[in-house]
């Protein structure tokens, strides 16, 4: 494995390095507006949401590296105090870009990228129309980053006042992330798109689970079973017991491929055609597929009585 400190290389290549290992960001498409009234809109990667009570995210604008320039979101945030904050969909990513263009002071994005201002109701600064989410914020500090060491970061603090969210992108009442679209900031020029395919669901631990300490050897030392399958063996509160009459329960009669069975994520289907075919080799290691495909569809205690068959065999 390479190593870096900051040190080794030049900051721009230890810039993407560590970008390119921080990610996927979410994208803050920030509005604001300067002293005059005048509109500026910029994309940060450096966001975050940090609270909910009350709610706080932050954005990190940097002063440019090479030429000591701040950022026209940070002065303007600076003097007013406000901003908005709007997701960033992949039908709006090269607008964004445009938008993202070192235009002079007190040029207005929202005109040279095309995007519609929808007005606000807590702060000055307009949304973007064509977010399907939003946020109205207030300053609540700015802190500069290592300035005695020529460090060219910020954070800025920032208090949620209200948000916006479009009814399109909603799935009994809850934001479903398979209808936002969003693109988030890799590093380099790399960007990610979450699409419904990327999308997927891991339930919180509610119980105390046993560990992966707890896990039988055999388990443990399984070329099958990967470290998320054993996660989830481990989630159980305690290893259960051996049922002599679970097989029975599992056998189908129109099972006839066991690698079918697999692909078609149908473990009690393969577990038929193992347990009636003494023909098949490497027997154990194919309990433990079947296990593994339990625990795809989510059958724990399944995959752990398959896995006490395979050591019994």
């Amino acid at each position: 494995m390479l190593s870096y400190e900051p040190s080794d290389i030049s900051h721009k290549d230890f810039h993407q390095i560590l970008l390119s290992g921080v990610a996927p960001r979410p994208i803050a498409f920030v509005s604001t507006i300067d002293a005059n009234g005048n509109c500026n809109l910029s994309p940060f990667s450096f966001f975050n949401a940090y609270a909910s009570k009350p709610p706080v995210v932050a954005i990190g604008p940097a002063i440019a590296a090479a030429t000591g320039k701040v950022k026209d979101t940070w002065k303007n945030i600076m003097e007013t105090k406000e901003c908005t904050i709007n997701a960033v969909t992949y039908s709006m990513v090269e607008q964004m870009n445009l938008a993202s263009t070192d235009y002079e002071y007190g040029i207005d994005e929202f005109v040279k990228a095309g995007f519609h201002k929808k007005q606000s109701t807590a702060v000055k600064p307009p949304l973007v129309e064509e977010s399907p989410f939003s946020m109205e914020c207030s300053l609540i500090n700015n802190i500069e980053l290592f300035r005695e060491e020529g460090g060219n970061g910020n954070i800025m603090l920032l208090r949620v006042l209200r948000l916006h969210v479009k009814e399109s992108v909603l799935t009994d009442g809850k934001i479903d992330p398979r209808k936002m679209d969003f693109v988030a900031r890799m590093g380099y020029k790399w960007y990610s798109r979450v699409t419904p395919e990327s999308c997927f669901e891991c339930a919180q631990p509610r119980v105390k689970g046993i560990g992966f300490d707890a896990l039988p050897q055999y388990i443990i030392e399984s070329t099958v079973l990967t470290g998320s399958d054993l996660a989830k063996l481990a989630g159980v509160t305690a290893i259960p017991g051996v049922d002599n009459d679970w097989l029975q329960t599992q056998i189908v009669s129109t099972a006839d491929s066991f690698e079918i069975e697999l692909q078609t994520n149908n473990p009690a289907g393969a577990l038929s055609v193992l347990t009636q075919n003494s023909n098949l080799n490497n027997r154990s290691n194919l309990y433990h597929r079947v296990a593994q495909s339990y625990l795809t569809v989510g059958q724990i205690q399944e995959a752990w009585q398959t896995l006490f068959l395979a050591e019994r065999k």
